[in-house]
């Protein structure tokens, strides 16, 4: 492992990590194939559509409904149906998965600092994090539009460790997907890779994290075990 004994600060993805987002992202998103009378979509298919933002997901969903690429004007149309049907729905059906806040409770008290690095637009990021009462754990807050470029970019990490004065190694990665591991790699930080997320149907493991973690409470006791 990269040195996780020297560990000062974490960031984490969201979908597929702390929270469990498909069934809101699945509705918005049928809504949206309902609105353009196109077939509707299982939340099945969703979870294997995740993480590389909202436009990539939308263009898939209209992709597999028209059977066909869609084109960019067709997807410039949907995109603000979308975001109005995802802004409806956000966190009616999503969830905490299992020992987030207790763990995150624990990180906090133990001084890491924590930022959130996601590929959802970030508009949606700090609401959901409210809903869940866990959005003072991070002092930033970086979505897929914060910046000039998202995961698997290195960016968002490259900035957090300027803006928090941090060497690589530093800080980790936390993330579900395969895009958390190549930014932490492109990064050069270490990263944690969860299995129980979104990553396409892929072996998180296959990504080449540092760890991998079944359960989002490892991530305490791995962290605990290098010190």
């Amino acid at each position: 492992m990269l040195l996780a004994e020297r560990i000062r600060a974490i960031a984490f993805d969201l979908d597929g990590t702390l929270v469990d987002s498909v069934p809101d992202l699945a509705a918005a998103t049928n809504d949206t194939l309902k609105e353009l009378k196109l077939p509707q979509c299982s939340e099945d298919l969703v979870r294997t559509w995740v993480g590389n933002g909202a436009r990539v997901l939308i263009a898939r969903a209209l992709t597999h409904a028209l059977g066909r690429d869609v084109t960019g004007s067709m997807l410039d149309d949907a995109m603000p149906m979308f975001m109005q049907h995802y802004e409806r729905h956000l966190e009616r059906h999503s969830r905490l998965y299992d020992g987030v806040k207790e763990t995150l409770n624990e990180l906090s008290a133990l001084g890491f600092r924590m930022a959130i690095v996601t590929n959802k637009p970030h508009k949606f990021t700090l609401p959901l994090l409210k809903a869940f009462g866990i959005e003072n754990h991070f002092e930033l807050i970086l979505g897929g539009d914060s910046l000039a470029r998202m995961k698997p970019d290195p960016l968002p990490l490259t900035h957090i460790m300027d803006s928090w004065a941090l060497g690589p190694n530093e800080l980790l990665m936390v993330g579900d997907s395969r895009n958390d591991i190549l930014a932490a790699k492109a990064a050069g930080i270490a990263s944690f890779g969860l299995t129980y997320g979104y990553n396409y149907g892929e072996d998180i493991g296959l990504s080449g994290p540092d760890a991998v973690c079944n359960t989002f409470a490892e991530i305490l006791t791995r962290l605990k075990a290098a010190e």
